[in-house]
């Protein structure tokens, strides 16, 4: 695509802050509210007052959660050209940089946007469904973390205070925990019936969980963040997002770095798949051979972990690939076939 207008787009609550290019050459900066009447009146001002058309502008601007919701429909709509990227992304690709504000902000990602024009991906829209489930999946850890802040201070506390203090304590918050347990599980229930009522998310659900070790909270991550498999599409670039590919690290003849992950990573992911290679190692027979004979040969406990999130990616995309259920024998009975 020829793009001649880059636009760097700073989401904020409130506001949003656009700068416009002219190839490299900044045209317009302004500010407007983050509503959709005010979008929608800045983008017929800026086709009126540059003389564009929009087949020749691409939009950029960072994740921000839900504050992106209203311009990306609006986005959406008009089959506008937008990547949406992480902020880490483009501010690490830029350079030095000293000193930020939201004008300067906007400038920065519209630049980003031309020199990267040619490599950039374009967003595209999630189906309703799994933007319902991202939702929903949001708020089942929010309770988890709600209800485990209660109990582990609970907990803690047990141990240090008299029986009468601690039994005050556990009367006071015993009516949270069970309420936070109700709303939990009728979250769980509602993740439950989307997925059902689906049946392409369904089928991806059945063929995920069928992997050893991979089990709904796991395989729900998963779908939301790599879109359906659409936008992380293969199994070394979800373990690069999920903090799981290794790395070498080395230079000429005098560095010589050992191989290590990177910890610029999607954190849950990782440690919801650090929890699969554990329950693989135990009940997995493979992984669990696998497990004990590189235990055997001296390696480290962790890097064999490592490996086995790596199998678990690999055979989770292989499967969802090939559209079918995960086979301990698949190889051997396809070789008899």
């Amino acid at each position: 695509m020829n793009y001649q207008w880059f636009i760097g787009i700073d989401v904020a609550k409130h506001s949003l802050d656009i700068t416009v290019l002219h190839g490299s050459v900044q045209s317009s900066y302004t500010r407007i509210a983050n509503s959709e009447d005010a979008i929608k009146k800045f983008l017929q001002a800026l086709r009126a007052k540059e003389k564009l058309s929009f087949q020749t502008c691409l939009f950029c601007m960072e994740h921000t959660g839900i504050y992106n919701n209203v311009i990306l429909k609006i986005m959406e709509e008009r089959k506008l050209f937008l990547c949406l990227e992480s902020s880490i992304q483009i501010k690490q690709s830029l350079g030095l940089q000293r000193g930020k504000n939201d004008q300067i902000d906007s400038c920065r990602i519209a630049l980003y946007a031309y020199k990267n024009r040619e490599f950039l991906t374009l967003w595209q829209p999630e189906r309703s469904v799994l933007k319902q489930l991202r939702r929903l999946n949001t708020l089942r850890e929010r309770l988890v973390n709600a209800k485990h802040q209660l109990q582990v201070s609970f907990r803690e506390e047990q141990k240090f205070l008299c029986k009468q203090t601690s039994r005050q304590i556990h009367a006071c918050c015993k009516r949270s925990i069970e309420a936070l347990q109700q709303d939990l599980v009728k979250t769980q229930k509602a993740i439950q019936t989307i997925i059902e009522s689906d049946e392409q998310l369904s089928h991806v659900f059945q063929i995920i969980e069928s992997i050893p070790g991979v089990g709904r909270v796991t395989a729900t991550e998963i779908v939301i963040n790599t879109g359906e498999f659409k936008r992380i599409p293969t199994a070394r670039k979800y373990a690069c997002y999920a903090g799981i590919a290794p790395f070498e690290h080395s230079s000429g003849t005098s560095v010589r770095g050992r191989t290590r992950v990177s910890k610029k990573a999607n954190m849950k992911a990782k440690s919801l798949l650090h929890m699969s290679a554990l329950t693989a190692a135990r009940y997995c027979k493979d992984l669990k051979q696998y497990y004990d004979r590189k235990v055997e040969e001296g390696k480290s406990k962790m890097n064999i972990l490592n490996a086995i999130k790596n199998k678990i990616v690999h055979r989770i995309f292989s499967c969802v690939q090939h559209d079918r259920l995960y086979q301990i024998d698949f190889n051997l009975s396809l070789a008899k076939s």
